[in-house]
Protein backbone atom coordinates (compact mmCIF):
# COMPACT_ATOMS: atom_id res chain seq x y z
CA UNK A 1 0.00 0.00 0.00
CA UNK A 2 1.70 3.42 -0.67
CA UNK A 3 1.20 5.92 1.88
CA UNK A 4 -1.63 8.98 1.92
CA UNK A 5 -0.97 12.29 2.80
CA UNK A 6 -4.19 13.90 4.16
CA UNK A 7 -3.24 17.57 3.07
CA UNK A 8 -5.27 20.86 3.60
CA UNK A 9 -6.65 23.54 1.88
CA UNK A 10 -6.34 26.16 1.49
CA UNK A 11 -2.54 26.97 2.13
CA UNK A 12 -2.46 24.48 4.80
CA UNK A 13 1.19 23.75 6.23
CA UNK A 14 0.91 20.61 4.55
CA UNK A 15 1.91 21.81 1.56
CA UNK A 16 5.54 21.43 2.70
CA UNK A 17 5.05 17.58 3.27
CA UNK A 18 3.57 17.19 -0.92
CA UNK A 19 7.14 18.64 -1.53
CA UNK A 20 9.06 16.60 0.62
CA UNK A 21 7.17 13.30 -0.68
CA UNK A 22 7.80 14.79 -4.40
CA UNK A 23 11.55 14.89 -3.37
CA UNK A 24 11.53 11.55 -1.90
CA UNK A 25 10.63 10.49 -5.41
CA UNK A 26 8.90 7.09 -3.86
CA UNK A 27 5.22 6.13 -4.66
CA UNK A 28 2.33 7.87 -2.60
CA UNK A 29 -0.97 9.20 -2.92
CA UNK A 30 -2.85 11.91 -1.50
CA UNK A 31 -5.92 13.13 0.00
CA UNK A 32 -7.91 16.60 -0.51
CA UNK A 33 -9.26 18.34 2.92
CA UNK A 34 -10.92 21.15 3.02
CA UNK A 35 -10.31 23.35 5.67
CA UNK A 36 -12.57 23.95 7.92
CA UNK A 37 -15.57 22.23 6.36
CA UNK A 38 -14.05 18.79 5.99
CA UNK A 39 -11.30 18.67 8.73
CA UNK A 40 -13.20 19.12 11.89
CA UNK A 41 -15.58 16.40 10.94
CA UNK A 42 -16.19 13.11 12.89
CA UNK A 43 -15.36 11.33 9.55
CA UNK A 44 -12.19 13.08 9.66
CA UNK A 45 -11.50 12.84 13.37
CA UNK A 46 -11.41 9.03 13.10
CA UNK A 47 -8.13 10.05 11.15
CA UNK A 48 -6.77 12.60 13.55
CA UNK A 49 -8.71 13.47 16.68
CA UNK A 50 -7.27 17.06 17.15
CA UNK A 51 -9.11 17.86 13.39
CA UNK A 52 -5.51 19.23 12.21
CA UNK A 53 -4.12 18.63 8.83
CA UNK A 54 -1.43 16.77 7.73
CA UNK A 55 -2.13 13.14 8.74
CA UNK A 56 -0.05 10.91 6.99
CA UNK A 57 -1.10 6.76 6.21
CA UNK A 58 1.88 4.63 6.18
CA UNK A 59 1.95 1.54 4.13
CA UNK A 60 1.62 -0.39 6.94
CA UNK A 61 -1.58 1.21 7.77
CA UNK A 62 -0.75 3.45 10.77
CA UNK A 63 -1.54 7.01 11.26
CA UNK A 64 1.20 9.91 11.45
CA UNK A 65 0.29 13.75 12.41
CA UNK A 66 1.60 17.02 12.80
CA UNK A 67 4.25 18.26 10.24
CA UNK A 68 7.40 17.30 12.43
CA UNK A 69 6.74 13.88 12.51
CA UNK A 70 5.21 13.38 8.79
CA UNK A 71 8.84 14.93 7.98
CA UNK A 72 10.67 12.78 9.99
CA UNK A 73 9.26 9.80 8.58
CA UNK A 74 10.03 11.03 5.17
CA UNK A 75 13.47 12.32 6.02
CA UNK A 76 14.51 8.75 7.70
CA UNK A 77 13.60 7.27 4.24
CA UNK A 78 15.38 9.92 2.70
CA UNK A 79 19.16 9.88 3.97
CA UNK A 80 20.61 8.82 0.82
CA UNK A 81 19.00 12.05 -0.87
CA UNK A 82 20.34 13.96 1.84
CA UNK A 83 16.76 15.07 2.54
CA UNK A 84 17.52 13.49 6.27
CA UNK A 85 20.17 12.18 8.53
CA UNK A 86 21.11 9.19 10.77
CA UNK A 87 20.22 10.01 13.92
CA UNK A 88 23.21 11.00 16.36
CA UNK A 89 25.06 13.13 13.66
CA UNK A 90 25.54 16.99 14.06
CA UNK A 91 23.52 17.37 10.69
CA UNK A 92 20.38 15.27 11.92
CA UNK A 93 20.96 17.59 15.15
CA UNK A 94 21.30 20.81 12.75
CA UNK A 95 18.34 19.56 10.96
CA UNK A 96 15.71 18.96 13.99
CA UNK A 97 17.17 22.37 15.11
CA UNK A 98 15.99 24.27 12.60
CA UNK A 99 12.79 22.58 12.11
CA UNK A 100 11.77 23.15 15.22
CA UNK A 101 12.30 27.19 14.32
CA UNK A 102 10.52 26.80 11.49
CA UNK A 103 7.32 25.31 13.62
CA UNK A 104 7.56 27.38 16.63
CA UNK A 105 9.12 30.76 16.07
CA UNK A 106 8.15 31.37 11.89
CA UNK A 107 5.07 29.44 11.91
CA UNK A 108 3.42 30.71 15.30
CA UNK A 109 4.48 34.44 14.37
CA UNK A 110 1.50 33.98 11.87
CA UNK A 111 -1.29 32.79 14.15
CA UNK A 112 -2.55 35.97 15.17
CA UNK A 113 -2.80 37.31 11.94
CA UNK A 114 -4.59 33.84 10.74
CA UNK A 115 -7.09 34.33 13.82
CA UNK A 116 -7.95 37.97 12.88
CA UNK A 117 -8.42 36.83 9.14
CA UNK A 118 -10.26 33.36 10.07
CA UNK A 119 -12.40 34.63 12.91
CA UNK A 120 -13.13 38.07 11.75
CA UNK A 121 -12.23 40.32 14.42
CA UNK A 122 -12.49 43.91 14.12
CA UNK A 123 -11.75 46.95 16.50
CA UNK A 124 -9.49 47.00 19.30
CA UNK A 125 -9.08 42.80 18.95
CA UNK A 126 -8.35 42.78 15.41
CA UNK A 127 -5.74 46.02 15.74
CA UNK A 128 -3.85 44.51 19.17
CA UNK A 129 -4.06 40.82 17.04
CA UNK A 130 -2.60 42.48 13.89
CA UNK A 131 0.17 44.35 15.84
CA UNK A 132 1.67 41.67 18.10
CA UNK A 133 1.21 39.33 15.13
CA UNK A 134 3.36 42.17 12.78
CA UNK A 135 5.43 42.71 15.01
CA UNK A 136 6.39 38.23 15.47
CA UNK A 137 6.75 38.31 11.77
CA UNK A 138 9.35 40.58 11.69
CA UNK A 139 11.46 39.30 13.87
CA UNK A 140 11.12 35.79 12.48
CA UNK A 141 12.55 36.99 9.25
CA UNK A 142 15.19 38.31 11.20
CA UNK A 143 16.32 35.68 12.66
CA UNK A 144 15.87 33.60 9.98
CA UNK A 145 17.89 35.56 7.71
CA UNK A 146 20.55 35.41 9.88
CA UNK A 147 20.70 31.77 10.49
CA UNK A 148 20.49 31.38 6.56
CA UNK A 149 23.50 33.51 6.07
CA UNK A 150 25.24 33.34 2.48
CA UNK A 151 24.22 29.54 2.47
CA UNK A 152 22.64 28.50 -0.59
CA UNK A 153 19.74 26.54 1.33
CA UNK A 154 18.83 26.54 5.22
CA UNK A 155 21.18 24.06 6.12
CA UNK A 156 23.96 24.33 3.67
CA UNK A 157 25.05 23.24 -0.42
CA UNK A 158 22.30 20.62 0.04
CA UNK A 159 18.36 20.77 0.06
CA UNK A 160 16.73 19.33 2.84
CA UNK A 161 13.08 18.75 4.42
CA UNK A 162 13.56 22.23 6.55
CA UNK A 163 13.63 24.04 2.68
CA UNK A 164 10.42 22.21 1.68
CA UNK A 165 8.59 23.14 4.94
CA UNK A 166 10.06 27.29 4.85
CA UNK A 167 8.83 27.39 1.18
CA UNK A 168 5.01 26.19 2.60
CA UNK A 169 4.84 28.82 5.34
CA UNK A 170 6.72 31.46 3.87
CA UNK A 171 3.99 32.15 1.18
CA UNK A 172 1.71 32.88 4.18
CA UNK A 173 3.67 36.16 3.81
CA UNK A 174 1.02 37.10 0.02
CA UNK A 175 -1.79 36.81 2.68
CA UNK A 176 -1.01 39.08 5.38
CA UNK A 177 1.54 41.37 3.42
CA UNK A 178 3.91 41.99 6.54
CA UNK A 179 7.29 42.32 5.43
CA UNK A 180 8.98 43.02 1.96
CA UNK A 181 10.99 39.86 1.79
CA UNK A 182 13.15 42.27 -0.72
CA UNK A 183 14.48 43.28 3.21
CA UNK A 184 15.78 39.71 3.88
CA UNK A 185 17.92 39.47 0.29
CA UNK A 186 18.95 35.74 1.61
CA UNK A 187 15.12 34.32 2.12
CA UNK A 188 14.28 36.25 -1.06
CA UNK A 189 16.69 34.20 -2.95
CA UNK A 190 15.51 31.26 -1.56
CA UNK A 191 12.18 31.71 -2.17
CA UNK A 192 12.69 32.44 -5.50
CA UNK A 193 14.63 29.43 -5.95
CA UNK A 194 12.12 27.33 -4.37
CA UNK A 195 9.37 28.55 -6.63
CA UNK A 196 11.16 27.50 -8.99
CA UNK A 197 11.23 23.69 -8.19
CA UNK A 198 9.17 21.44 -10.05
CA UNK A 199 8.41 19.42 -6.82
CA UNK A 200 6.92 23.02 -4.90
CA UNK A 201 5.10 24.52 -8.52
CA UNK A 202 3.50 20.75 -8.60
CA UNK A 203 2.23 21.26 -5.29
CA UNK A 204 0.56 24.52 -6.10
CA UNK A 205 -0.98 23.20 -8.96
CA UNK A 206 -2.34 20.24 -6.59
CA UNK A 207 -3.94 22.58 -4.26
CA UNK A 208 -5.60 24.67 -6.94
CA UNK A 209 -7.38 21.32 -8.70
CA UNK A 210 -4.30 21.77 -12.01
CA UNK A 211 -2.84 19.37 -13.79
CA UNK A 212 0.34 19.32 -12.39
CA UNK A 213 3.79 17.47 -13.65
CA UNK A 214 4.89 15.09 -10.80
CA UNK A 215 8.66 14.40 -10.72
CA UNK A 216 8.06 11.49 -7.89
CA UNK A 217 5.83 9.16 -7.33
CA UNK A 218 2.98 10.61 -7.17
CA UNK A 219 0.18 7.93 -8.08
CA UNK A 220 -2.98 10.07 -7.58
CA UNK A 221 -5.74 11.36 -5.25
CA UNK A 222 -8.10 9.49 -3.52
CA UNK A 223 -11.41 10.22 -1.17
CA UNK A 224 -11.71 10.39 2.51
CA UNK A 225 -13.53 7.37 2.80
CA UNK A 226 -11.41 5.46 1.01
CA UNK A 227 -8.62 6.57 3.45
CA UNK A 228 -10.65 4.92 6.71
CA UNK A 229 -11.00 1.92 4.79
CA UNK A 230 -7.50 1.88 4.66
CA UNK A 231 -7.14 2.44 8.41
CA UNK A 232 -5.72 -0.49 10.88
Amino acid sequence: MNPILCYGVPSGCSFGSIVALEWLGKPYQLCRVEMPEMVTTEVFRRINPVAETPSLLTNTGDVISESIAILSHIGAQGIEQKLGFAQGTREFDQLNQMLAFLNTTFFGAFAPLWHALEHSAEGAKKEALTHYGRGAVERAHTALEAMLGNKEWLLGKQRTLADAYFIGIARWNEYHKVVDRRDYPGLQRLYNKLEADQAVIFAHAIERQEVGASSGGFQGEIGLSDVLARLK
